[in-house]
């Protein structure tokens, strides 16, 4: 083995023995929260960071209903994207790009529709050789959580990201720097912006809380939390053929109340709507992955 392999290895070791299994949340400060996380990338080229899996407290009790109740909540790991999925990562799948801004390469993906970020997502798997996790030949691309590919985030990975390790209303703590880290409609001048350009989270993860809203695979009902699983949620069953998904984030547009880590919202997926013209409406790609087989994928990394 190469020497830098052995020193990859060595500290995904040291990462996986310190990475807590209790079922009780972790009481870890951002900072420390940021050693337990590995930057990757992907065999597509495509920056990435692998968030052990662990437990929080999602949603607040002071906060909208739909909020509601606080609870305990664990997830298993996975890889997500750094940034918003952007122009030049989207050109790569060959598939037709619906946003209203394409001025810059690495501006974030917007107005589209929930079906069509599914069909990047599978498309980004074919590009790897993963298993596609959306069914396209059954209705409704039934999303298949065993596959090895790519898929939306459900919405407890998608707060476990952004939270970061934090428990207050934002991941970056104290709402005064807002501007530090998020595009929303006090400094966007109602546009778009290359993604990383504002402050990471403190797991490294770009945009959470703005420039664009980010799909979730969730169907959104108001109340889910009073009943969720505290293992791996994954939403409640669709009552009906076009339910209303998940929306995740702060965009452009956003109010700074819009753009808290808790903060849902349930939209209409676009996906039989020929005029679809939500152009706040974005995402990013996750893979669930154990340590394990990340590990076996860490020592292949250039």
């Amino acid at each position: 083995m190469a020497l830098w392999q052995s020193a990859f290895c060595g500290i995904i070791l040291l990462l996986i023995g310190c990475v807590q299994e209790s079922s009780e949340p972790t009481a870890s400060s951002p900072a420390q929260a940021n050693e337990e996380t590995v930057a990757f990338t992907s065999d597509s080229g495509v920056a990435m960071r692998f968030l052990p899996g662990g437990s929080f407290s999602m949603g607040s009790d002071n906060e909208s209903s739909d909020e509601a109740p606080a609870h305990q909540v664990r997830v298993g790991s996975f890889l997500i994207d750094q940034f918003e999925v952007y122009h030049e990562l989207f050109v790569k799948a060959e598939l037709p790009n619906p946003s209203r801004w394409q001025d810059n390469p690495r501006k974030p993906v917007e107005q589209i529709r929930w079906r069509d970020a599914k069909e990047y997502c599978n498309e980004r798997s074919r590009m790897e050789g993963l298993e596609l996790c959306y069914d396209e030949s059954e209705p409704g691309w039934p999303c298949n959580f065993e596959a090895n590919g790519y898929r939306l985030p459900t919405e407890a990975e998608w707060e476990y990201a952004a939270r970061a390790g934090s428990q207050g209303r934002f991941s970056f703590e104290e709402a005064s720097k807002i501007k530090q880290f998020v595009w929303f409609e006090e400094n966007s001048n109602q546009k778009t912006y290359p993604v990383g350009v504002k402050k990471a989270n403190a797991w490294g993860l770009f945009d959470m809380d703005g420039n664009v809203s980010e799909w979730c695979q969730d169907v959104y009902q108001a109340d889910y939390y009073q009943s969720a699983p505290a293992e791996n949620p994954r939403g409640p069953v669709a009552s009906s053929e076009t339910p209303k998904r998940v929306m995740r984030g702060g965009s452009w547009k956003s109010s700074v109340d819009m753009c808290r880590v808790t903060f849902r919202q349930g939209q209409q997926t676009g996906d039989t709507d020929a005029c679809f013209y939500t152009d706040y409406c974005g995402f990013r790609c996750v893979r669930a992955l154990s340590k394990e087989a990340f590990l076996a994928l860490g020592s292949k990394q250039p």
